[in-house]
């Protein structure tokens, strides 16, 4: 059974614009982050990347995870493994 989903990309209708109010910004970035966790997309774009921008990439998140989710949320809802 799969553990992942990306249902909302598959069924947004939304305008995809930053800037004009929370709700839209919200969907815009949810839109571009599971658009960008396609796996053929990252095996174009990490080969790509120097050493210093992964590693920037993984510190942003991981400050982000760290920040906002308690050590419950982050295993259950990002790591499922609980």
């Amino acid at each position: 059974m799969k553990k992942d989903t990306h249902n909302f990309v598959q069924e947004y209708k939304g305008l995809g614009a930053f800037g004009l109010d929370r709700e839209t910004d919200e969907e815009t970035i949810m839109f571009y982050l599971q658009k960008f966790s396609e796996d053929l997309f990252l095996k174009t774009l990490l080969p790509r990347l120097p050493d210093q921008e992964l590693k920037e990439i993984y510190l942003f998140i991981n400050d982000k995870l760290k920040r906002h989710l308690s050590e419950e949320e982050y295993h259950s809802l990002f790591l499922k493994d609980r």
